[in-house]
């Protein structure tokens, strides 16, 4: 049995034995397929630690929310502590800005198959598949393939859908609308009118906007087909017992279907929102819609102006037709050529007497395809004209939305910015049309040539089999050319996105190296309070109780309150020597550090740090979130030992004490000076030096400072410091050890960048080292 089946599908697939419009469906389900494995590579081998672009975060959480029946996470007075990239806060609960359409469709095979990217993938399928379905309606089966080929190479597509954006998922629902409206259109079904209606319901949802422009001139179509029977006299609203004319049934249930998902989306934002009217991404920042004037996403704000709409939107363009659709230029060239070619056939349609054509696309009984007739296929002037609609009104619609701004960089500098790794995104819809006219110009092109008297007198000069293979060897050598321009398009952004996915492969590999059990990890902010901004792949689970917990390193009052919320686990603290920034060529150093909460009435703490040669003086400080105080000794040793203490005064208060201040260790060598004898660096962050003896009060929790700077006489300084948060509470003190370590030349705090990692010596002059101790005194201490 498997045998005979086995020899049949073979025998199916042979193009001999295989009607042409069959053969041409296994094509594009070839195509179809190709696109999804293309995809599927590039998501798992260049984005294995997802992209540049951290809204990826956003829609995986939202996805696992999803699957856990949640709308939005609750973190009560920790919001702060847990909030991901892109949520709302709102009185402990915090919510996605963006609609659940997109990551509905990441759960799906989150719930199936454990991997979201399958997703990725047959939405790569299922668009390439819709391509060539609306090529087949607006033309013929050859072009639908070819179109669908176009579309899944363009490096748009490629990139774009390799990531859990929701461009891409997007267009699946508008061409899904597209196809099933042209075939309501053609048949007259109210099932495909109820198919449409469904698909830009769902697609309005996931991106009103976006939606709202694609469907532009369908609505505007279909305002027209219910409109005419009216003013032809077909139907009178009088007559009670006449059936609606089709169009009017049809499109009443496409509008009926997509305002209930409209309703929908509404009921959506007053669950979450508090108001039917205000969608998430209004409720995180109102002044992000489109429209001109000031606009403003974060920190980040202009005056959008319409001539800096128009200017922007120009680039956008430029871009999209130059480097992000299929063989740029020549495919560009290509489209431009299909739109011209179906305008003279239009035109010449309207002028020539003879009977109506087979609509576009439809077979004949023998099982072919209009398009292996001798005449020349032509686009249906229904399909034509709306795929034209969608590119002005996709094009046009985008100006006012200040988003295209935002992906440029630098606005004449292609390699800078969003543009240049994904492309025009908010275009994206513009693919589909595109490659159905370029696959059309493409088509008319070979067609002509193969009709043209120059083949003909090749195949008269030699023979039919010759000439057959002369214009194989031309379509062979075109399409060589035309792959290679795609090629080096797709290599390009490529190319740009290896490093970020080299430097979060170094970011994550102390990840990868152990395994977390019931643990609590606390995460570094290089770009805010933000979590999954830039670090994605360290996402909580919904319920903020997965094995491991990643928080947010705060305040010292906010990570005692972390740490109090989960008592029972291992505590870490990620961090890293470098500088996070946009350029991922900037090397970094991971590290994750365990941590202990050390608990007793009061400690003994002892650093000792390496001196440079040279070295004239040192200023040590001793800060609190209020207060400071500091003294200053020579620099002559090549080593340098500070003692301080941390001591409970009450329920709630405390003290810090820099030892032996009024004079210092070097007291013992008479050069110490007192902390009221003003040097270099008295008073800074806004803090007052306190008492004379060292002391500083702690009043809860606070962070508790220790800097050490070396000062050489021509005013080169490096600063070590190290910052412990400190709590007091039923009279005992409390402290996360160890401390946060960190080592700045020129500079009393550098952030990251001098992160000190006591486990990697070679990052380190042969004199830089830093020690800390903390020794707990008293009987009922927790001790060493």
């Amino acid at each position: 049995m498997p045998s005979a089946l086995l020899r049949r599908l073979r025998s199916s697939i042979r193009t001999d034995r295989v009607p042409f419009s069959r053969r041409e469906q296994w094509y594009a389900l070839a195509v179809a397929l190709l696109a999804g494995v293309a995809v599927w590579i590039l998501a798992t081998q260049l984005f294995p630690y997802h992209s540049s672009n951290d809204d990826e975060a956003v829609y995986l959480l939202q996805a696992a929310m999803l699957l856990e029946g949640q709308l939005e996470l609750h973190a009560g007075e920790l919001a702060g502590a847990f909030r991901p990239w892109f949520f709302i806060e709102d009185g402990g609960r915090l919510y996605p800005k963006y609609s659940p359409v997109p990551s509905a469709m990441y759960a799906v095979s989150m719930a199936l198959f454990g991997e979201p990217r399958v997703t990725l993938a047959a939405v790569a399928a299922g668009n390439a598949a819709l391509v060539y379905v609306l090529g087949s309606i607006a033309v013929d089966r050859r072009v639908g393939v070819v179109a669908a080929a176009v579309f899944a190479a363009s490096p748009m597509t490629l990139l774009t859908t390799s990531v859990f954006l929701p461009y891409a998922p997007t267009t699946v629902l508008n061409l899904a609308f597209a196809v099933c409206y042209l075939r309501g259109v053609r048949s007259g079904r109210l099932r495909d009118a109820g198919a449409a209606g469904t698909a830009i319901g769902l697609a309005f949802f996931a991106r009103p906007y976006t939606a709202v422009l694609f469907a532009a001139p369908f609505i505007c179509h279909a305002l027209w087909t219910v409109v005419r029977p009216l003013r032809r006299g077909d139907w009178d609203p009088r007559e009670r017992f006449r059936p609606l004319p089709n169009a009017i049934r049809r499109n009443a249930v496409t509008a009926a279907i997509g305002l209930a998902f409209v309703g929908v989306a509404l009921a959506y934002n007053a669950r979450l929102t508090g108001s039917a009217l205000v969608f998430p991404y209004q409720a995180f920042a109102p002044l992000d819609g489109p429209g001109f004037g000031r606009r403003r996403l974060l920190d980040h704000s202009i005056e959008y102006t319409p001539a800096l709409a128009l200017e922007a939107n120009a680039y956008v363009l430029e871009y999209f037709w130059t480097r992000w659709f299929a063989a740029g230029p020549l495919g560009s060239l290509a489209a431009l050529a299909g739109l011209g070619a179906a305008v003279r056939g239009w035109i010449r349609r309207d002028t020539e007497t003879e009977s109506p054509p087979r609509a576009a696309g439809v077979e004949k009984r023998d099982g072919s395809d209009t398009s292996s007739t001798g005449r020349e296929s032509r686009i249906d002037p229904i399909a034509g004209i709306l795929l034209i609609g969608v590119l002005l009104s996709v094009s046009l619609g985008n100006v006012p939305f200040w988003g295209n701004f935002n992906v440029l960089g630098t606005m004449a500098d292609p390699t800078d910015g969003f543009v240049s790794e994904f492309g025009p995104l908010y275009h994206f819809d513009l693919l589909a049309p595109f490659s159905i006219f370029a696959a059309f110009g493409f088509v008319t092109g070979w067609r002509r040539l193969r009709a043209s008297a120059t083949a003909g007198r090749l195949e008269a000069a030699t023979s039919r089999d010759a000439a057959r293979a002369v214009a194989l060897a031309a379509l062979a050598a075109s399409v060589l050319v035309v792959g290679a321009a795609n090629a080096a398009l797709v290599s390009t952004p490529v190319e740009r996105h290896a490093p970020h996915t080299d430097r979060f492969e170094a970011a994550y590999e102390p990840f990868e190296e152990r395994e977390f059990e019931n643990d609590l990890v606390f995460l570094p902010t290089p770009y805010g309070q933000w979590q999954g901004h830039p670090f994605q792949s360290l996402r909580n689970d919904p319920g903020l109780d997965g094995e491991v917990v990643y928080a947010l390193e705060g305040s010292a009052e906010r990570d005692f309150a972390v740490l109090d919320a989960y008592p029972d686990r291992d505590y870490y603290r990620y961090t890293y020597r470098g500088e996070w920034t946009a350029e991922p060529s900037d090397p970094i150093v991971p590290a994750i550090q365990p941590l202990t909460v050390r608990d007793g009435a009061s400690f003994a703490g002892e650093t000792v740090v390496g001196v440079a040669e040279g070295v004239e003086r040192v200023v040590v400080r001793l800060e609190t979130d209020d207060a400071a105080t500091q003294y200053e000794i020579d620099g002559s040793e090549d080593e340098l030992a500070v003692d301080w203490s941390l001591e409970a005064t009450g329920e709630s208060d405390g003290v810090a004490r820099l030892s032996d201040a009024t004079t210092g260790r070097s007291n013992e060598t008479g050069n110490g000076t007192t902390a009221n004898e003003g040097t270099d660096a008295d008073t800074a962050n806004g803090t007052t030096a306190d008492t004379a003896d060292g002391t500083l009060a702690i009043d809860g929790a606070e962070d508790v400072s220790l800097s050490i700077t070396l000062i050489q006489p021509q005013g080169a300084t490096y600063t070590y410091t190290q910052t412990q948060s400190v709590r007091v509470t039923d009279g005992r003190v409390e402290v996360v050890w160890p401390p946060e370590r960190t080592g700045c030349l020129l500079a009393p705090n550098c952030g990251t960048e001098g992160t000190y990692l006591p486990d990697r010596p070679e990052l380190y002059s042969e004199w830089e080292h830093f020690e800390t101790e903390l020794t707990a005194r008293g009987a009922d201490s927790d001790g060493d």
